[in-house]
């Protein structure tokens, strides 16, 4: 091939022009074509050509199909609903896991899980995976590329590193997802009414809580993607950590998270934990709303209007607070005190919700009894000023 003849080489000079005609012999050798590596270069991704190599694509849909009797249509719909793009039935976009995979899909569908089901537990994996790929794709990036790094430099270093590790990951991926099947049978309920049903029950009495760090959209306009960055991920281990049994963390999304549990006592407890676990990383003011009734889970998320009413308690509490319903107050034992809040007209709701102010119990008298406050509507509150140096901070105060 003439790299030079076909642009590959142009603005290249040095150690630089060097660098990259030697990967570019490298890849040809090894059977990538002038067209590809055009490609490759255009988008300035050849230094990562050989790591996608190493996850090299041979199969077509065709071919999975005449290999595993799986439809190749549907082949193709579970690929997009991992979230990839859609090939044409002959295009060998398919590896020797898809083939795998394929395998075992064929095997679900002969013992009689539905199609439907197939495409909903791709679809929830994909969201999944493709979350897991960006974060080991940054880590990776982080841990092997140096300063000074050549084209050829990363592309050998990647690749070999990536046909390594690869292989060493997927016991760490089948290890978590039994730990995860484990637990989610763990927390399972198979009694009379799902065996006479023949289905598990829609709904259950679920309390929800959802967490959001205020002003942090306006934080955006302040300080860089970088910091923005380490502040989401610092609140997602934070959640992370509070989340123990009988606590399910649900989601993280940027500045927010949600959880849910059947106990109530542990969630109100942990809310608390939270908030001052994010004043004392000095993140954010962080806000919590939790509310107690029937929710149900589907693909992963939970959904009703327990669910809704506990967002909309979260938009209402004050910076650094933790804001409940009746009914999430009245299910706790002593380990709270409690203040009365006031009733709000929340968007949705028709009627004026009256809620009330977590505390950490104090060890000393019993609480004033609570006022009725006239009911007020929801608005956003201002995000808290930080304490200065030496100042304390009571939680939930005001």
């Amino acid at each position: 091939m003439d790299f030079e003849a076909a642009g590959l080489l142009d603005g290249l000079e040095g150690e630089d022009r060097k660098a990259r005609l030697d990967l570019l012999e490298r890849l040809a050798a090894d059977g990538v074509g002038l067209d590809e590596l055009t490609a490759a270069v255009d988008e300035d991704r050849l230094a990562l050509l050989p790591v996608e190599r190493v996850f090299g694509a041979h199969y077509a849909a065709s071919e999975i199909e005449k290999e595993t009797g799986l439809p190749a249509p549907l082949v193709i719909q579970v690929r997009r609903a991992l979230g990839l793009a859609t090939p044409a039935p002959q295009e060998p976009v398919f590896s020797e896991e898809d083939m795998e995979a394929s395998r075992a899909i064929k095997l679900a569908l002969d013992l009689g899980i539905s199609e439907d089901a197939i495409i909903e537990l791709s679809r929830v994996l994909g969201e999944g995976m493709a979350r897991f790929a960006a974060t080991a794709a940054d880590v990776f990036a982080d841990t092997f590329l140096h300063s000074g790094d050549s084209e050829r430099d990363v592309a050998l270093r990647f690749a070999a590193m990536a046909a390594q590790l690869t292989p060493a990951t997927r016991p760490i991926l089948a290890a978590a997802l039994t730990a995860h099947v484990r637990e989610s049978a763990r927390r399972g309920i198979i009694g009379r009414a799902e065996r006479e049903q023949g289905h598990l029950s829609v709904e259950e009495e679920t309390v929800v809580c959802f967490v959001d760090l205020v002003g942090f959209t306006s934080l955006g306009a302040h300080v860089g993607a970088e910091e923005l960055g380490t502040v989401a991920t610092t609140l997602s281990r934070l959640a992370a950590e509070v989340a123990l049994p009988p606590i399910r963390l649900v989601k993280t999304i940027g500045d927010a998270a949600m959880f849910v549990s059947r106990d109530v006592t542990p969630m109100v407890e942990a809310a608390l934990t939270l908030v001052d676990a994010a004043e004392a990383a000095e993140l954010p003011s962080l806000r919590a709303g939790l509310a107690l009734g029937p929710a149900f889970s589907r693909a992963g998320d939970w959904y009703g209007n327990t669910v809704n009413l506990a967002s909309r308690v979260t938009g209402v509490a004050r910076p650094g607070s933790v804001l409940a319903t009746q009914a999430v107050r009245d299910a706790t034992d002593q380990s709270f005190a409690w203040s009365f809040a006031g009733r709000f007209k929340l968007k949705g709701v028709a009627a004026a919700v009256p809620l009330h102010r977590a505390r950490a119990a104090p060890a000393g008298p019993e609480p004033e009894p609570e006022q009725v406050a006239p009911a007020r509507t929801e608005r956003r509150p201002q995000a808290r000023k930080k304490p200065r140096a030496g100042r304390s901070r009571t939680r939930g105060s005001n």
